[in-house]
């Protein structure tokens, strides 16, 4: 199988086989993404990287940031790739190789490959989140993943927690405003700014000047040597995440929740005040049936959906 991961920065061509459950990766390279370039030329560049590794191309699959349609295979104007408009992937490949072609976005690949070989692996229903810089969602019902009409079901990011917070997916007080890198890093300079404007000092920022170095991970460093006002920071965000997860669990009352990235790396932060408000939020028949638990795929997650997207 190969893998093509096509992000706004890097893109990856990946090689690699299932054996009794198990992807084994047996090969990758990668490339900056080139956006002066046109979007074919681009693909080309990729295809040459897969090229250079096997020459078995019966089955190919693509994991790219939205907006896309998987049914056409048709990638439509993401925000992290400016000038991919309409570009007919799947169309292209099949006729440069032949054989299959899948496309998936990114965090529906994600919940694919955590499903079949991470964490939520045995799962008939399961919610994978991606909580690094945004917050992604890619959803298992019923033994399959669920994409929705037009490949939108999942968006749980665009969910208004609160009328006022941190801004995430072009909404204030979005689910992916408060859990997400970016909203993280906002959360701090909020607390920061209110504090340093009435003489009291941060422990991850030294004076207005420095609000805007601030990020999750400067606050998480503080908060692990026991600065409360960086655990303060955490805290927010968990409860907020209790929040968003208490409704998923409500509506779609998943066995599983599968998170990634800030939640793999700050469990210890997020756990106590998340589970928290879920105990507190969610229908006791529906909470006892649901573990959340972190990813399990760590940096190579990207190579695992690409593959796993090819496996589908």
């Amino acid at each position: 199988m190969i893998g093509f991961d096509i992000g706004g920065t890097k893109c990856a061509a990946c090689i690699g086989e299932e054996q009794n459950g198990i992807l084994n990766i047996l090969n990758k390279k990668v490339i900056d993404t080139d956006l002066k370039i046109s979007p074919y030329e681009m693909i080309d560049r990729m295809c040459e990287l897969a090229e250079s590794m096997t020459d078995d191309f019966s089955k190919i699959g693509i994991s790219c940031g939205g907006p896309l349609d998987s049914k056409t295979g048709v990638i439509q104007s993401p925000p992290n790739l400016v000038g991919w408009d309409d570009v007919r992937i799947v169309e292209y490949l099949k006729k440069r190789y032949g054989g299959t072609v899948k496309l998936q976005n990114d965090a529906n690949a994600c919940a694919v490959a955590e499903w079949k070989y991470g964490a939520g692996k045995g799962c008939q229903n399961m919610v994978f989140l991606t909580f690094g810089t945004g917050l992604g969602a890619g959803l298992i019902l019923d033994g399959k993943l669920y994409a929705g009409t037009n490949d939108m079901a999942g968006e749980a990011g665009h969910i208004r927690l609160s009328q006022y917070g941190p801004v995430g997916y072009g909404k204030a007080g979005s689910f992916e405003g408060f859990c997400s890198g970016n909203g993280i890093a906002q959360l701090g300079q909020m607390l920061a700014r209110e504090k340093l404007q009435s003489g009291q000092s941060v422990s991850y920022c030294e004076n207005m000047e420095k609000l805007s170095e601030i990020t999750a991970k400067s606050i998480a460093e503080c908060a692990r040597k026991g600065c409360e006002d960086a655990i303060e920071v955490y805290r927010t965000c968990g409860e907020r995440l209790g929040c968003g997860l208490s409704v998923l669990i409500d509506i779609l009352n998943p066995e599983r929740i599968v998170i990634g990235s800030i939640f793999q790396r700050a469990e210890n932060l997020l756990r106590e005040p998340m589970q928290a408000v879920i105990d507190r939020e969610c229908l006791p028949a529906s909470a006892r049936v649901c573990k959340v638990v972190p990813a399990e795929l760590g940096e190579q997650i990207g190579d695992y959906a690409a593959l796993a997207v090819a496996g589908m």
